[in-house]
């Protein structure tokens, strides 16, 4: 996709992206399609449809990653957030997706579902989000008048000095061969491990014979490699020569007859995919300033597309409810369960989406960390929740 200026290339990756979302808000409304609710499934029930269509998700974006990458056509080595970055910060991957686990059970959802949510009518679900926007704000961007950050006041002196150095991407493929082999052993590895998924997945009778898990796993999956498509491939021409739109952001002097549409930060600007818990607080920056373009990002177009995809099927399937809390318990529960799930978001580098299934895709050892330390964190509370339950009982 080759645009002529800056203003076109951008319209089109803006407008791309919430497209893709509109489908996916339409369709994870319609499926049912939902994290914490397949981590409930399996650990108080046994059923593991929900779970298995989670991993359906995993295994096509993985699959679908992997083959284009492979062609040169999607390029997640230069991923925003850095999935496959030198620097490993294991600790902080194992403790924020421990946070968001627990969290995302507290507030009854991730931060996907509580955008479905708001689609549907749900205003308990818009105190979730905004909370979780605050804290993933300020945790990146300084205190007003400062330049302190919630994570360089919480978490920088302690948790950072835990991070290693790999020296090189710590994806599959580069740990187990070499940067040069890496694109092929990604191949082969991310096709071994989604084939696998996939045998894995259908293997169950009961996962084959419901449409709504086949049908929000497959969607997810390809919403997914088709953000990655777009964001890898939208491409500005300037004298003959090809710029992506980071480059033609960080050359933007050279290029730009004036400053008139320079976003304000290139990075946003990077090959990604969908995450939910940063781009809540990237849409409160925009909100709060106004509304200024150079500020609309990836992140904002995609919360905005699965909140409208998830609001009209509510309207078409008449599913439309307005829903607040039945306690001073049950706010208590959802704004501490926002809290750590803004918290744990942000460390984590993403959510059940964002390294679940996109993190996913490009085998980062990291993302592996955070996805599992997600579940533990959830399936955990869900145990310790049943536990006092009972005991109360």
């Amino acid at each position: 996709m080759i645009f002529d200026t800056f203003t076109q290339a951008q319209s089109a990756f803006l407008w791309l992206t919430f497209g893709i979302a509109l489908i996916l808000g339409a369709v994870v409304n319609k499926t049912n399609f939902c994290t914490m609710g397949a981590v409930s499934d399996w650990v108080n029930m046994g059923d593991t449809g929900r779970m298995r269509a989670w991993l359906f998700a995993i295994a096509v974006a993985m699959l679908g990653v992997v083959v284009l990458e492979y062609f040169g056509l999607v390029n997640p080595d230069a991923a925003f957030p850095p999935y496959r970055g030198a620097q490993f910060i294991w600790a902080e991957n194992l403790l924020g997706g421990l946070m968001f686990g627990v969290g995302m059970t507290l507030a009854s959802g991730c931060g996907n579902k509580s955008l479905i949510r708001i689609g549907g009518g749900n205003l308990k679900a818009i105190v979730v989000v905004l909370i979780i926007a605050v804290i993933a704000y300020f945790m990146i961007n300084p205190f007003p008048d400062s330049d302190k950050t919630l994570f360089t006041v919480l978490f920088n002196d302690w948790l950072r000095p835990l991070a290693v150095n790999l020296g090189s991407n710590q994806d599959l493929g580069t740990l187990l061969t070499s940067p040069e082999q890496s694109v092929q052993a990604r191949a082969i590895i991310g096709g071994v491990l989604g084939l696998a998924l996939l045998a894995f997945v259908f293997k169950s009778v009961d996962f084959r014979g419901n449409r709504d898990n086949i049908l929000g796993g497959l969607v997810v999956g390809l919403a997914v490699i088709a953000a990655w498509y777009v964001t890898s491939n939208v491409t500005v021409r300037v004298d003959g020569a090809q710029h992506t739109l980071v480059s033609y952001v960080q050359e933007w002097d050279f290029l730009a007859e004036s400053d008139a549409g320079k976003p304000a930060d290139s990075r946003p600007l990077s090959p990604q995919s969908f995450t939910f818990i940063n781009p809540m607080g990237q849409t409160l920056g925009y909100a709060a300033s106004g509304f200024d373009r150079g500020l609309l990002t990836f992140g904002v177009m995609a919360l905005l597309g699965v909140v409208a995809g998830s609001f009209l099927w509510s309207l078409l399937s008449r599913g439309f409810r307005i829903e607040w809390f039945a306690s001073a318990k049950d706010f208590v529960n959802h704004a501490v369960g926002a809290v750590l799930m803004g918290f744990g978001g942000v460390l984590a580098l993403g959510c059940t989406i964002g390294q679940g299934i996109t993190g996913v895709s490009t085998l980062a050892l990291g993302s592996f960390i955070a996805f599992f330390a997600i579940v533990a964190g959830s399936a955990i509370t869900m145990k310790v929740q049943y536990m006092i339950m009972m005991r109360e009982s």
